[in-house]
């Protein structure tokens, strides 16, 4: 993404303001303090400002020195009055500068946290987020992990792809145990945890009931898994779930690993597969791309050697590490209340090592590990970094995704989840963040987003064409239409889980939603659009996009004046007497700059005009009148005064 205008502003010392203004006259489009900008062209202001800073020195460096940002950190979320606070402004004065920034917010509003960074700049406050006790907690792990150093870790691989094709039986073949049996009809109903050993080192499996767990726990920020296997059955080839699973795998940027499985049937049909990969941007090794595919037979029990070679390969790549010394921490991948052991978790340790009588803290719950056991039931005292292991001892059932870390006490940890509860609470108060179309569109315009994810589903595989190729075409150099997953079919939860996991909006052409499918959507906050006209779609799309492009500006000249003397008024201040050289001074110009010797001092807009005592709109050529400029007195005899008027041409794609 490079350098945001207001962090590169922050580092040269100046206003977001007068870089911006900087770049537009470079002829460097930039939207405003939070576009984005290439590392080349942040280098090339950089220089440009080190050499004036460089000449400056030598006659006036005292003027250009700029004081450097006090730091003050602020307890999230927060509201308009509480930031004011720490600001130590005026609640007015914030919201004045809020608008000016195109925000619009009441005393009471919460704000997000980069809207309250990018104001704090322009008042001279370089605000972070206050760090709570579980951050302060979390940060102490981090400094512990790096202190005795870190070791290779096993890889925690997904298994993933379509109903059938055999996940399950080759994990079974993989772990020479048999889970498919006590699975009701041979389909995993649960979140599975295994580990393997080979020659080479173990692997720790997890055997997913499907994508929809894997895509739920990214959305709550919890990539555990270093490696996706694909399987796909050699008969059936790549189907709609397959399909899915390889979507979900790409868009978590998650190297993938393909297992072309039940090669022993009559029906098999390498080729066939391979021909599908590559249509979907994973062209197989062996047809001259870089994705690894491994023909397996799970009943067979062929290619299981080489396909854990391969997984070991990619890992070794990846140099997984972690350090199995320090206090341990992880990942919920499945919980449960039972009857004899009451509340129970399967949790992954990712780094540090778990011990019988530890205590942790997950998510809003707590407990000290009474008993844990391994992925065949056994009982075990320990569990280092990529072990899954079942706990018994917490206070109640903690939820799938939540993190897990290690605290010195019970007392500790009961604090801790006071607080993480009010912490929920809160944010409940805080009105949620739908993501709309136009929201999606707007975090882009901010420079959050490169590109627009969206979910296409349609009823018929020539719509799906159709609708996909005309909305890929519409990407511009600005912002690019990605579609992440584009199926036949009505609307699923699982396009409602990868929406959420990726911040992509759904839109559905003469499909259908389900009433629990619908309502999970709008529990997700995800924007689900349907439509019966294909020119409807890209039309709305486009229009979006429209609104999006940053107009262009044009500056259209209004007046021009030069400064006499300066006066004193009682009860208002110093006040620039001028005359009118050229055109007219408007008190509603949208853009005022004053000269001196030909240079730009200032740039803002008037505070005032006047005609003797009066407050007037505007003032003619040849008149004087006396005007005051905002937040700035530093006006001299002879300095010239322009004023200007601001035009925004929209912009057609």
């Amino acid at each position: 993404m490079g350098v945001r205008v207001y962090e590169l502003a922050k580092e040269l010392g100046c206003s977001s303001r007068e870089l911006v203004q900087r770049l537009q006259e470079r002829h460097i489009l930039v939207k405003g303090h939070m576009s984005a900008l290439d590392e080349e062209t942040a280098e090339i202001i950089r220089h440009e400002f080190a050499a004036k800073k460089g000449k400056a020195t030598k006659t006036k460096s005292h003027k250009e020195q700029k004081p450097p940002l006090k730091k003050i950190s602020i307890a999230f979320p927060f509201n308009v009055r509480e930031l004011a606070a720490k600001l130590k402004i005026g609640p007015a004065d914030l919201i004045a500068k809020l608008a000016h920034m195109k925000v619009m917010a009441g005393l009471n509003e919460i704000l997000e946290f980069e809207t309250a960074r990018c104001v704090g700049i322009e008042f001279g406050f370089d605000v972070e987020k206050e760090l709570t006790d579980e951050d302060v907690l979390l940060a102490k792990h981090r400094g512990e992990d790096d202190k005795a150093g870190k070791e290779h870790r096993p890889p925690v691989v997904t298994l993933m792809g379509h109903v059938d094709h055999g996940k399950t039986s080759l994990l079974d073949v993989i772990r020479k145990s048999n889970i498919t049996v006590k699975e009701s009809g041979g389909i995993t109903q649960h979140i599975g945890a295994y580990q393997v050993d080979t020659d080479r080192g173990k692997v720790v499996f997890l055997d997913t009931p499907g994508h929809e767990a894997f895509t739920s726990m990214r959305a709550r920020g919890a990539n555990i898994t270093d490696i996706v296997i694909i399987v796909i059955a050699a008969d059936d080839g790549v189907m709609p779930q397959t399909v899915e699973a390889i979507n979900h795998a790409k868009d978590a940027r998650v190297p993938i690993v393909v297992a072309i499985n039940k090669i022993d049937l009559p029906g098999a049909d390498i080729d066939k597969v391979n021909r599908q990969l590559a249509e979907l941007e994973l062209t197989p090794e062996d047809w001259g791309g870089k994705t690894i595919t491994v023909k397996v037979s799970a009943k067979e029990k062929k290619g299981i050697d080489q396909l854990l070679e391969m997984i070991l390969l990619e890992a070794e790549l990846l140099e997984l590490k972690a350090n199995p010394k320090s206090p341990a921490r992880g990942m919920v991948i499945e919980s449960k209340l039972s009857k004899g052991s009451g509340p129970t978790a399967t949790m992954l340790v990712q780094n540090g090592t778990l011990h019988i009588q530890d205590v942790l803290v997950c998510g809003k719950t707590y407990g000290k590990i009474r008993a844990m056991a391994n992925d065949w039931g056994e009982r075990i005292q320990d569990a280092g970094p990529s072990i899954p292991v079942e706990v018994y001892g917490l206070s109640e059932v903690p939820q799938v995704g939540d993190a897990f870390y290690v605290v010195a006490d019970e007392k500790k940890a009961k604090e801790l989840c006071a607080k993480k509860s009010e912490e929920l609470r809160q944010k409940r108060l805080v009105p949620a963040q739908r993501m709309s179309l136009e929201q999606i569109f707007q975090k882009a315009k901010e420079g959050e987003l490169k590109d627009l994810k969206l979910i296409i589903k349609t009823d018929v595989q020539g719509s799906l064409e159709a609708l996909t190729t005309s909305l890929e075409q519409l990407n511009t150099k600005d912002i690019a239409v990605k579609i992440i997953h584009a199926q036949v079919g009505n609307v699923s939860e699982s396009d409602v889980m990868l929406a959420v996991a990726s911040n992509a909006v759904i839109i559905g052409f003469h499909v259908g939603v389900e009433a629990k499918v619908k309502e999970i959507a709008e529990q997700k906050q995800i924007d689900v659009r349907l439509y019966r006209i294909i020119y409807e779609v890209i039309n709305d799309v486009r229009l979006s996009m429209e609104g999006l492009l940053e107009p262009t500006i044009k500056e259209i000249f209004i007046g021009k004046g030069k400064v006499l003397q300066m006066f004193n008024i009682s009860g208002f201040g110093a006040i620039a007497g001028c005359v009118l050289i050229k055109g007219k001074f408007l008190r509603t110009a949208d853009l005022v700059r004053l000269f001196r010797n030909e240079q730009r001092i200032y740039e803002g807009k008037f505070s005032s005009l006047k005609r003797y005592k009066d407050d007037v709109k505007e003032v003619g050529e040849g008149l004087e009148c006396g005007i005051a400029l905002d937040k700035f007195s530093n006006i001299e005899s002879n300095d010239i005064i322009e004023c200007y008027r601001i035009e925004k041409v929209a912009r057609k794609l």
